[in-house]
């Protein structure tokens, strides 16, 4: 547990107005002085993020947010960061002070967190200050159950009252399909041999395979298959030495061009990047923005976005692998700009095609807003992954492996 992913992690954020009491809640939650807590308001000021375990719930990521009151000009930047928190919550914990009357930043919240159909609790924090507080916080809970439609627990993070109860609400109001995005496991069988090509090259992190390599070794092995591992120089003669067919095997995309050539055709092959679309995204709507490549036009935008940030190699595949492979592919003199890290475009206004990496970093909700929000403004999105098995001839042999998502291929084309 204490190494699972982020990205694979519960993303748990805590929202409200300054001095709600969100860090302290934090602290009582965990056990921990995780969250900075002082009787100065604002003293939380950029999202903060904490990966942990919390039995019986499991790995959560727990988020502390600043609070949406502050109507200063730095607030103002403050809140935005808050809510852009939104776009990666599995669950919303919305703190409210017992003491205090609600605020239409309060109102405004809980119609972002309905509209993008994130489970919300309501949690009446402070009790221990209200007078006559046992029948006055049962009342003030329904008022407040009343008032926004949402699940309320009376807590106080001085005196730990009502923590088990945030526990037992999390457990019941928490989605239960967090960890059953499918990886691999689906596509194989106990006992299966399972071949991955893992190119080593500048960019590679030092005594170590990438994160998505890890994970989908991970996989095989939890579904009683066994991975192989080697080099794309060293993969021929792998296949020679294995001694039986893999029923499988997965490559970087980046040697996708040469593991394609090398395996025979009755072999299914795809990409690590083209698993994870399936995994965090949406593969259906990525392959369709693979079909609108071909019509790109000179002086066309594209945003390449990536979900984290890393030290830039001389031939890095973001900012010069893709853009070069693209205009040798279309021939047209197209305009690349790049975004990294935790942030995505607030406006894809003028952008004629978005390439997103294959998004280990960002858990499954991020990475769906991600797409959405390109559909959503009618911009084309398409992956690593998906990009590059296109651009050299091989998606169609990439997609075998996957009936839905090659049917939607074939109509697209």
């Amino acid at each position: 547990m204490n190494t699972t992913p982020r990205s694979n992690r519960l993303h748990i954020a805590f929202f409200g107005q300054t001095n709600a009491g969100k860090s302290s809640l934090i602290n009582a939650l965990t056990g921990q002085d995780i969250a900075l807590v002082s009787d100065i308001k604002g003293t939380t000021t950029d999202p903060v993020y904490k990966a942990m375990e919390i039995l019986p719930i499991g790995p959560v990521v727990l988020i502390d947010t600043a609070g949406l009151n502050d109507d200063t000009r730095l607030g103002i930047l403050r809140q935005k960061k808050t809510i852009d928190v939104l776009e990666k919550t599995d669950v919303a914990l919305l703190v409210f002070d017992a003491n205090q009357t609600p605020h239409q930043v309060d109102v405004d919240l809980i119609s972002a967190i309905k509209k993008r159909n994130i489970p919300c609790i309501g949690i009446l924090n402070k009790i221990d200050d209200m007078p006559e507080s046992n029948a006055t916080s049962e009342q003030a809970l329904k008022d407040y159950a009343t008032q926004f439609d949402i699940p309320f627990v009376a807590t106080s993070a001085r005196t730990k009252q009502g923590i088990d109860s945030i526990k037992d609400i999390l457990i019941k109001h928490s989605p239960q399909d967090i960890h059953e995005h499918k990886l691999v496991g689906d596509l194989i069988q106990p006992g299966d041999f399972v071949v991955l090509v893992t190119p080593v090259d500048s960019a590679a992190p030092k005594g170590r395979v990438i994160l998505p390599q890890q994970q989908t070794v991970r996989d095989i092995i939890d579904h009683d298959a066994m991975a192989i591992v080697t080099k794309e120089t060293e993969f021929a003669e792998t296949l020679r030495k294995l001694g039986t067919k893999p029923a499988l095997v997965i490559t970087d995309s980046q040697a996708f061009e040469q593991v394609s050539a090398e395996t025979p055709l009755d072999i299914p092959l795809t990409s690590f990047s083209i698993l994870f679309a399936r995994h965090k995204g949406d593969l259906n709507s990525l392959i369709q923005g693979a079909s609108t490549i071909d019509r790109l036009q000179d002086g066309d935008k594209v945003l390449i976005a990536e979900g984290c940030t890393h030290h830039r190699q001389a031939d890095d595949i973001g900012t010069v692998k893709i853009p070069r492979w693209l205009r040798q592919s279309t021939g047209k003199d197209l305009i690349f700009e790049h975004t990294a890290g935790v942030g995505f475009k607030d406006n894809l206004d003028g952008y004629k095609l978005v390439i997103h990496c294959g998004g280990c970093m960002l858990n499954h909700k991020a990475m769906n807003h991600r797409i959405t929000s390109s559909l959503e403004e009618n911009v084309p999105i398409v992956n690593y992954g998906v990009l590059i098995a296109y651009i050299h001839g091989i998606l169609d042999r990439a997609l075998d492996p996957f009936a839905q998502a090659k049917m939607i291929w074939d109509e697209s084309k």
